[in-house]
């Protein structure tokens, strides 16, 4: 089940919402996917919601796609918490979008994509954050093997610590995949500046996650508690919205 409350954590997040959402038409023809409704409320009200019980003292918001939907919507706060907007002109990929928060960052962050819906064990990955031994950390979930392709596919240790993540592989090492929760620290962003354009042309966070790996930095894997729903396609929003009404958790 999901996991919040007063921790006395203090923390920015950075919600990604810049895609048009193709797969989601046509529920995307005339707004950005972050503001298709589920259960009555935008998939972004779901995030925010979530990010500011967690400890968020600034939702930071990259938008791309008609933006000004989300902007004149949210306006420059909610619930109390501060919004600052970063336009992403080109949708070029997630370590792309990522780069255009760096001069809004300068600690420890909370990154959600904001087509997720969750009901998880998100503070978990943030506790995790805080201590010294963690550089980053973020929610995995185990999937079928023939799905894991599509998404970025993680390799751990007997700590649960990453080793490797690659981005839609044709042979998954596994089955463990980044669910789109993380948090980092201000390194990721040089990490981003050193990735280069994928197979299918987008700078893509799983190669810039890899490269902290390779410097030493330590990436802890945390196994998702509940259930999360990537809205990529509009029966993926029927089902955000059937759980959320049911109030079903799983394990």
């Amino acid at each position: 089940m999901a996991v919040y409350g007063n921790s006395n954590i203090v923390m920015k997040a950075v919600v990604l919402a810049a895609g048009e959402g193709t797969r989601l038409r046509p529920l995307t023809e005339d707004k950005p996917k972050g503001m298709v409704e589920v259960d009555g409320k935008p998939i972004l009200t779901h995030c925010f919601e979530q990010l500011v019980e967690l400890g968020a003292d600034e939702l930071v918001v990259v938008v791309g796609y008609l933006k000004q939907n989300i902007i004149e919507h949210y306006g420059d706060e909610f619930e109390g918490v501060p919004i600052t907007y970063a336009h992403q002109r080109e949708q070029k990929g997630l370590a792309h979008a990522l780069l255009n928060v760096e001069e809004h960052i300068d600690d420890d962050f909370m990154l959600m994509l904001g087509d997720n819906i969750f009901q998880a064990n998100l503070e978990d990955v943030v506790r995790r954050q805080q201590e010294d031994r963690a550089d980053a950390a973020f929610l995995v979930e185990e999937v079928d093997w023939e799905d894991a392709s599509r998404y970025g596919v993680c390799d751990t240790n007997q700590y649960g610590e990453i080793t490797d993540v690659v981005e839609k592989p044709e042979e998954p090492p596994s089955n463990l995949v980044m669910t789109g929760f993380y948090t980092f620290s201000p390194a990721i962003f040089h990490a981003c500046h050193l990735v280069q354009p994928s197979n299918r042309g987008e700078y893509e966070i799983s190669e810039a996650i890899d490269l902290l790996i390779q410097s030493g930095r330590t990436i802890d894997a945390i196994g998702l508690e509940g259930w999360r729903i990537d809205v990529g396609y509009p029966e993926d929003r029927d089902e955000a919205e059937e759980r959320l009404q049911g109030k079903q958790v799983e394990a």
